[in-house]
């Protein structure tokens, strides 16, 4: 705990030589979803540019069209 406290870095517990659990500080294991989350909204934005230079794009009329008629709601 004094080297976790210490370094603000996890902590590889082994058994047998071999990695078998890392401890983290609560601070740093809280701060987990907030970044994957980013991540993955970023991930989200780079695959919509990436689709909009390839020319995969529909305007947002004609999606309300094509949701409206698969969805069977009425114009």
């Amino acid at each position: 705990m004094k080297q976790l406290k210490k370094t603000k870095r996890p902590v590889v517990l082994t058994v047998k030589g071999k990695a078998a659990a890392i401890v983290q500080d609560a601070e740093a294991y809280q701060r987990l979803p907030d970044i994957a989350a980013r991540a993955d909204a970023e991930e989200g934005i780079r695959q919509g540019l990436e689709d909009a230079k390839q020319g995969k794009v529909r305007s947002a009329r004609e999606c309300f069209e094509d949701f409206e008629a698969r969805n069977g709601i009425p114009r």
